[in-house]
């Protein structure tokens, strides 16, 4: 019995639409499905509407970008209302910073010789948020790098010579913005921001002290240790513990949708205490 509390759509960076994930929750079987596209809610209506249909249990999310201290870190948020203005708002300076990177991207990678059209990128990006990924996925269709990591080794990613900053919130506003909205705040695959569990714990503790509510703990770049250290440390300081895939379909097919046959399965188990953790949750529940 699996959950999958982390999953991206076209409305980000993802290739599917949020109908079709729910297609394949119910495929695999999810006891619960959550859609956490980058900065951005626009898909969770669609989600919610298609996971009633369907009969697949699923929960209003969104990751969001944030720095602590020298790291950009990815809170997740979990049952909140999408439909609320002021998160809306809220998400809009985020949305336009990407838009503005991606423009700085487009010329460092020109001045590389490499000429990237806008119409070209959105007709790739299609709808919602674009970003980096989408340029990765223009690089690898063209030749110019062998496949999507190549792209971020060798053109976008930190410090790489197509890379641009952006603007990000704190985690404590990023935090605070999901409690304001009724949600749950989580931070996502803390194993990639260091492998070393005392600095997690050390990240965990002054985010904590900012009101995190949780650590994803299951996540398909944490190995078995990782894990079980990540349940303790949310035990030990009375956090939420979450799982979810972390799927963005055919631009990242190493981390497919959770399921009890791709051998990835956060447990159903960790739903329960996410749901009670919530005043209001946005579950829609099996039908009858």
């Amino acid at each position: 019995m699996c959950i999958d509390l982390h999953t991206h759509s076209l409305y980000s960076d993802g290739s599917h639409s949020p109908r079709e994930l729910v297609a394949l929750g119910v495929e695999n079987r999810l006891q619960c499905l959550a859609l956490t596209d980058h900065d951005t809610v626009e898909g969770v209506a669609e989600l919610l509407r298609y996971g009633q249909e369907a009969g697949l249990p699923v929960i209003s999310g969104v990751e969001i970008s944030a720095t602590l201290r020298q790291y950009t870190v990815h809170i997740l948020g979990y049952g909140f209302d999408p439909l609320l203005p002021e998160l809306t708002e809220w998400l809009r300076p985020l949305q336009n910073g990407r838009a503005r990177r991606n423009q700085t991207i487009l010329e460092k990678l020109s001045s590389l010789g490499i000429d990237i059209s806008e119409q070209e990128l959105q007709a790739v990006s299609a709808a919602g948020q674009t970003g980096r990924p989408h340029f990765a996925r223009i690089l690898v269709a063209r030749g110019v790098v062998p496949s999507f990591d190549a792209a971020f080794s060798r053109y976008l990613g930190r410090n790489k010579p197509a890379w641009a900053p952006r603007f990000c919130y704190s985690a404590s506003e990023a935090i605070a913005m999901i409690h304001q909205a009724g949600g749950k705040a989580v931070l996502a695959h803390p194993g990639m921001l260091n492998p070393d569990i005392r600095v997690i714990a050390s990240l965990v503790q002054d985010l904590a002290r900012n009101g995190l509510d949780g650590l994803e703990a299951y996540h398909p770049s944490h190995n078995k240790q990782l894990r079980r250290k990540l349940v303790q440390l949310a035990k030990d300081g009375q956090l939420l513990a979450t799982g979810g895939s972390d799927f963005h379909g055919v631009t990242r097919p190493a981390h497919p949708l959770a399921g009890q046959t791709n051998g990835f399965c956060p447990p159903a188990s960790l739903l329960p205490p996410l749901l009670n953790a919530l005043a209001k949750p946005k579950l829609i529940p099996y039908q009858s």
